[in-house]
């Protein structure tokens, strides 16, 4: 499945959530996510972000996202992943996944007495900050890359004509 659809599913899903383990299972899924975006993006997208992407890819790793307890139930919706079409689309989209997440943490956070939870939701406060920050530098990079790139020859311009990156 796209990368885009995947990250509107988590979205909804997220939006949907009405308890606090819910919202938490919902953010690991988004870690899943970003984690195999960035492994997608390490492997075939564009030259100027493999690393940050493999960066991206590796959040988490020490913590076990893939095989967080919350995620055992029905998998990650990550598993799904096949393609990431349009990389600064799909990263957009991850970043305000992210965000959502990060902002749906902190309201469970706030309010939990359960000690464990509370620092479940810092763990992943932590994740998906620190995922966001990769991704707000792989959108920098892409940036910095279209502003550079020759004119279009298309437009009347002399210049190479871009691929699909």
């Amino acid at each position: 499945m796209e990368a885009e659809r995947l990250i509107a599913m988590g979205r909804h899903a997220l939006a949907q959530s009405r308890t606090a383990l819910d919202i938490v299972a919902e953010a690991w899924q988004a870690q899943a996510l970003a984690q195999a975006i960035g492994s997608q993006l390490a492997l075939c997208g564009p030259l100027e972000v493999r690393g940050e992407a493999r960066g991206l890819s590796e959040i988490g790793c020490g913590r076990g996202v893939i095989d967080h307890p919350v995620l055992r139930t029905g998998g990650p919706r990550a598993a799904q992943l096949t393609e990431v079409g349009d990389a600064r689309g799909a990263l957009t989209a991850l970043g305000a996944l992210l965000g959502e997440v990060g902002i749906a943490l902190v309201g469970v956070a706030c309010v939990t007495d359960e000690e464990g939870l509370y620092w479940q939701c810092i763990e992943a406060i932590d994740a998906a900050d620190e995922s966001n920050d990769r991704v707000r530098g792989m959108l920098r990079r892409l940036a910095v890359r279209e502003r550079d790139r020759p004119p279009d020859a298309a437009r009347g311009r002399a210049g190479p004509v871009a691929g699909p990156w």
